[in-house]
């Protein structure tokens, strides 16, 4: 895994794709994925396919192992990658016409603007002719890899998150286990905290600040087993009783410590994916992050004692054992001249075995198969395990997609911001947060 590359990080991520799929929706309607395939797939493939994908230095070899497989089983096919395309380059080049076969982006933001303008073709009738079974992709997997019933993605891989805790600080504290609900997490937290003589923060064990480091709407969502949207793309964050509980506790959580201290601690301290992480210098001794953290750390602090578990819950809501997942997402460009070559590499990545875990193993995130994640060949050990396990959970969920890039995660981030810092009355807040919601899905279109 790169030390450097974007993670498929929430906010970040979709206001991107809101902002850069205006490209792809301008360049193309909901009508121009529309093929008439083959009754069969072809016998014997031959030819040259061209993969788009975002990975760049050792992580680029890593998928070139992987696509060496496909090439070995089909020797009659030659890949031509092209890494290094981010998603703002892969929209750009979409919208333009330009022949792209197979397009792999690490936002699962992008997959509502790209089926419903039809920048990646539909799959399901590769699907069903084909007779793919995708049960061996879990449900929540399934779920953020299509857009209201039209399938133009399958999954490449995956981030989810889970409570890394510093072993040390827990043993000098006498707390003997991690935390599993919030109340734990913040005792324990209030625990580990430590002052200077003036009164500042000296070590946080617990940074409750919305927007630290990984600390977003989506990673919390299963504390409570938080939905967003209602069948008909509503927002009903505003009127569910489970959010609101969410947002008083971590409320009253910042008021008790302190929103100025937490803001002058946060700022001094280092950037989320630099060698001085906080959990890694040992300034945080708590922090919800991604399974790419065990990486960083085997590389940049190997020396760290530190544990992993789930993500506390808060007790009666959320399911313990559960997480957020999201991940890297391919299609077939609705410009691919080679479509039959490019349905083959995509399903090959995405629902083989052992290209999976080949990819798994490299990039150090999570495979997106059940059948890889059970496997044998997947290097797992006590820390990336935990990853695993809840990638795995019957109850681990995802965010809906929708036309401007889940945007609306964005929109509820700046919201929690502005509440944790000024409060005020949260039923109006969350009555107006559904509102701007609503209004900017409307204008987002179908």
């Amino acid at each position: 895994m790169s030390l450097t590359r974007p993670r498929l990080r929430r906010i970040v991520t979709a206001t991107a794709v809101a902002a850069t799929g205006a490209l792809v929706i301008a360049g193309c309607s909901s009508g121009s994925s529309a093929q008439n395939i083959d009754e069969s797939a072809p016998k014997d493939l031959k030819g040259t396919v061209s993969l788009w994908h975002f990975f760049t230095g050792r992580e680029a070899g890593v998928v070139k192992s992987a696509v060496a497989g496909f090439e070995k089983a089909n020797p009659g096919v030659t890949v031509d990658i092209h890494a290094g395309q981010d998603d703002e380059k892969l929209q750009k080049a979409i919208s333009s016409g330009q022949n792209i076969d197979v397009g792999l982006s690490y936002s699962t933001a992008i997959v509502g603007s790209f089926c419903s303008s039809g920048a990646f073709r539909d799959l399901t009738p590769y699907i069903d002719r084909d007779k793919v079974d995708l049960s061996d992709i879990p449900k929540a997997v399934r779920g953020y890899t299509a857009y209201k019933g039209k399938r133009c993605t399958l999954p490449a891989l995956a981030d989810v998150s889970a409570l890394m805790y510093n072993k040390a600080a827990f043993a000098k504290a006498g707390i003997t286990s991690p935390p599993k609900t919030l109340d734990e997490l913040k005792t324990d937290a209030l625990q580990l905290t430590t002052y200077n003589a003036d009164g500042s923060i000296k070590q946080l064990g617990f940074n409750p600040l919305i927007d630290f480091y990984e600390n977003s709407p989506e990673h919390w969502a299963p504390m409570i087993d938080g939905r967003w949207l209602d069948s008909k793309g509503n927002s009903v964050i505003g009127t569910s009783a489970a959010w609101k509980k969410l947002i008083t506790w971590q409320k009253d959580f910042v008021d008790e410590i302190g929103y100025d201290k937490l803001k002058a601690f946060t700022s001094g301290l280092g950037q989320e994916f630099a060698a001085d992480n906080a959990f890694q210098t040992g300034q945080v001794a708590m922090q919800i992050d991604g399974e790419y953290r065990t990486a960083f750390i085997k590389d940049q602090k190997p020396d760290l004692d530190y544990g992993t578990a789930p993500t506390p819950v808060m007790a009666g809501l959320g399911h313990y054992g559960s997480t957020y997942i999201a991940g890297n997402v391919a299609g077939i460009a609705k410009g691919s001249e080679h479509p039959e070559l490019a349905w083959a590499l995509l399903k090959y990545l995405s629902t083989n075995t052992d290209a999976q875990v080949t990819m798994a193993n490299g990039l150090k995130n999570i495979p997106t198969i059940t059948s890889a994640l059970e496997s044998p060949k997947l290097e797992v050990d006590e820390n990336y395990k935990t990853f695993v396990d809840v990638a795995g959970n019957a109850d681990t969920m995802t965010s809906p997609g929708t036309a401007d890039g889940a945007a609306y995660i964005g929109t509820f981030t700046k919201f929690w911001q502005a509440y944790q810092e000024d409060g005020g009355n949260l039923d109006q807040k969350l009555q107006q947060l559904d509102q701007d919601i609503d209004n900017a899905n409307q204008l987002a279109g179908p």
